[in-house]
C-alpha cells in the first residue's frame, strides 16, 4: 500500500500535510480500454506475471466473445509480463506491441490517475479498504465511457477526432 502523492494547494508559506502509513502491500490492477467508444474492463489482483496475465487475457477474450471470425487487437507496452515466451494469447487475440519506452503512446497509461485519485494523498487503514475503494473507482469508471475517451482516445488513433 504505496502512497500516491499528488500536488496539492495550500496556503503561502505553509506545507500541506497528507497522513500516510506507508506499506507495501500491492494491488495490481489489469486495465482494458477501447479509446473510440470509452469501454473499459478492469481486474483487481495481488500479483502480476505471464500466468495471470494469461488468465485475465483468456478472460477478457471470452467476455468480448473472441474466437472464430471476431478478433481482438491489444496495444501493450514492453513489460516483462506481456512479452513473455510463457504468455498464453487466446484464440481470435491478436497482440500489438509499442515501442521501447514509449508510455505516452498507450492509451490506458492516461487511465492510472483515474484510478489511482481513490487513494491519492491519503491513507487507507488496511488492505481490505484499499481492494473495496479501488473496486469501487473501477466499477465507477466502468460507467463512464464519455470520461474514458476523453482521456484515451488520441487524435491519431483509429476512429479519433
Amino acid at each position: 500500500m504505496k502512497p500516491v502523492y499528488r500536488r496539492v494547494w495550500a496556503p503561502r508559506g505553509r506545507t500541506p500535510l497528507a497522513w500516510v502509513r506507508p506499506r507495501y502491500r500491492w494491488l495490481y490492477v489489469y486495465g482494458f480500454v477501447r479509446p473510440s467508444t470509452g469501454e473499459s474492463e478492469f481486474w483487481l489482483l495481488p500479483t502480476v506475471n505471464a500466468a495471470v496475465f494469461s488468465e485475465v487475457l483468456r478472460q477478457f477474450a471470452r467476455l468480448r466473445g473472441s474466437g472464430g471470425r471476431k478478433g481482438l487487437l491489444v496495444v501493450l507496452d514492453r513489460a516483462g509480463w506481456h512479452v513473455s515466451r510463457r504468455v498464453e494469447v487466446p484464440e481470435g487475440v491478436g497482440l500489438v506491441f509499442l515501442p521501447p519506452y514509449s508510455p505516452e503512446l498507450q492509451p490506458v497509461e492516461r487511465v492510472w490517475p483515474l484510478v489511482d485519485g481513490v487513494v491519492a494523498n491519503g491513507r487507507v487503514d488496511s488492505e481490505e479498504e484499499l481492494w473495496e475503494r479501488v473496486e469501487a473507482r473501477c466499477a465507477y469508471l466502468q460507467t463512464q465511457p464519455e470520461l474514458i475517451r476523453s482521456h484515451t482516445l488520441f487524435h491519431w488513433w483509429p476512429g479519433g477526432c
